[in-house]
């Protein structure tokens, strides 16, 4: 598996301590529906499948978050609300840089 695809995957352990941290419930609209399976910093733009980054959604929000014009305000909250379990939450620390072991590697030789 590429290192990119396996850093963004989200794991099992990730799942479902993402399911117990957000209640079972899609973090948007409270739905019994949710899946422990979105990215706040996008895939697509490298964003990690690490309990950060991962919010419970429903489908339906899912969608929302992802195919519409709502995704600015709808990442605000997302946002907003991990920040109360993460306080230094920061975008950057969210994205997978391919280089980012080697440096670390690189730094303790």
């Amino acid at each position: 598996m590429h290192r990119q695809t396996k850093a963004t995957a989200i794991p099992k352990a990730v799942k479902i301590a993402v399911y117990c941290r957000d209640g079972f419930r899609c973090v948007l609209c409270g739905s019994n529906q949710g899946e422990p399976n979105a990215h706040i910093v996008a895939r697509s733009q490298g964003g990690k499948g690490i309990e950060q980054n991962v919010v419970t959604l429903c489908h339906k929000c899912h969608r929302r978050y992802d195919q519409t014009t709502e995704r600015h305000a709808l990442r605000a909250r997302l946002e907003q609300y991990i920040k109360q379990f993460y306080p230094d939450w920061d975008e950057r620390d969210m994205i997978y840089r391919k280089y980012e072991f080697e440096e670390v590697t690189k730094c303790n030789e």
